[in-house]
């Protein structure tokens, strides 16, 4: 299909580390880039990044985005003054924040254009936060109209959009003590900014409500684990809570960029498989099978049309149902329904042999939580090992 974005401009993606004492560390990548939207053929805006020397079709990120679930802002720390002229990046540069109400992902972006603050590259301009609130519009499902919003804001420097310094970006001492006077603008390498979240999102990232990591890196190692333990290994100790802390929601446990590499590396036994458990309608549009309405999906023309395809195109179907805004919709309402008290019924519905019921010991309480999503989780496992182990015992009788 051919892309028209609904608005473009330049930016470059940044990393999200952990230091000591927990502070969280915005490492500017020196790629130059381009954010753009559009809305493609699923009637949904998708939100991309690429580089620059890419066509449009080449992004390195394609989101698809449920109307109102993401929102695009400026990072500006906890303690700015609602002036726009004077509010400043924590960083030494524009960061903007791309979240969602479903999940604690995030995605970060430093703009690559000059800044047209007068006071330096830290500082938003009216120009950036119009940019920030058309994307914010989009993503909400909004109509408007893009270019008669930026013309409110044009460009004070007569049209030149050339990029901020990338010195800083490009060095390899990202030491904090680096002397960056020379930067003119961009995020610096190493910059800081604190805890990138609004004040008072702490505790609901952290997990008080249990239903949200720690951090990414807690969300990898439990994604490994499960994998693993898919595949007759053991949970490890690195995704083990005591108590009732903090555990991981099943949206960020099947996020893209956890599920994707794992079905791009998997084995073509596991990928038929995973392909034998979804309807047949999307390979069927896959393979250019025409008259799709009229084949009955669990025939065995529709099951031999599904094995001419090739491993990358069954990979490519397994890669939009897994990015597909309807997964991530309903992953975020099981959870939700998990943590609220529905284990029991869920996993009685699902033929999942969770713990004791999906009960709390020595009552008639539900498990809520993390707690509830934990158990979930292992009875997923315990399940899958239990067919696994009955299809050895048939095998060897």
């Amino acid at each position: 299909m051919s892309i028209q974005p609904l608005i473009t401009f330049k930016a470059g993606q940044c990393e999200l580390s952990r230091g000591e004492g927990n502070q969280q560390t915005v490492k500017p990548l020196p790629t130059p880039g381009y954010v753009y939207l559009y809305q493609g053929e699923d009637e949904f805006v998708h939100f991309c990044w690429r580089p620059r020397d890419r066509p449009l079709e080449q992004s390195e990120l394609d989101l698809i985005m449920i109307p109102s679930d993401g929102s695009f802002q400026p990072y500006t720390g906890k303690d700015s003054p609602e002036d726009s002229e004077e509010i400043k990046s924590p960083t030494d540069g524009r960061i903007f924040v791309l979240k969602f109400s479903s999940s604690s992902q995030r995605y970060l972006f430093w703009l690559q254009s000059k800044s047209q603050h007068p006071r330096g590259a830290s500082w938003f301009s009216d120009r950036d936060f119009k940019i920030g609130q058309v994307v914010d519009l989009l993503l909400t499902g909004e109509e408007i109209d893009v270019q008669a919003e930026l013309a409110q804001v044009s460009n004070t420097s007569g049209g030149n959009d050339e990029d901020e310094t990338m010195e800083d970006v490009e060095g390899v001492d990202h030491s904090s003590s680096r002397n960056r006077h020379g930067s003119t603008g961009g995020a610096g390498a190493g910059a800081t900014g604190g805890d990138v979240r609004e004040e008072g999102e702490g505790s609901r990232e952290g997990g008080a409500d249990g239903g949200r990591a720690a951090a990414s890196g807690d969300v990898n190692a439990i994604v490994n684990d499960f994998m693993n333990s898919l595949k007759g290994g053991s949970m490890g100790s690195g995704s083990q809570q005591k108590g009732s802390a903090p555990f991981t929601t099943l949206l960020d446990l099947l996020w893209p960029s956890h599920t994707l590499p794992a079905v791009q590396g998997a084995s073509d036994e596991i990928i038929d498989a995973l392909c034998a458990q979804l309807p047949t309608t999307p390979f069927l549009l896959e393979a250019d099978v025409e008259d799709i309405e009229q084949i009955d999906p669990n025939s065995e023309t529709a099951q031999m049309a599904i094995q001419t395809l090739s491993r990358e195109e069954k990979i490519d179907v397994l890669g939009s149902i897994l990015r597909a805004p309807q997964l991530r919709s309903a992953l975020g309402s099981l959870t939700e329904a998990l943590k609220t008290g529905a284990l029991p019924t869920v996993s009685q519905a699902l033929n999942i042999d969770v713990e004791n019921g999906g009960y709390k010991r020595g009552g008639g309480m539900p498990l809520g939580g993390g707690d509830a999503v934990k158990a979930f989780l292992e009875g997923v496992k315990k399940t899958v090992e239990k067919e696994k182990k009955g299809d050895d015992d048939m095998d060897t009788s």
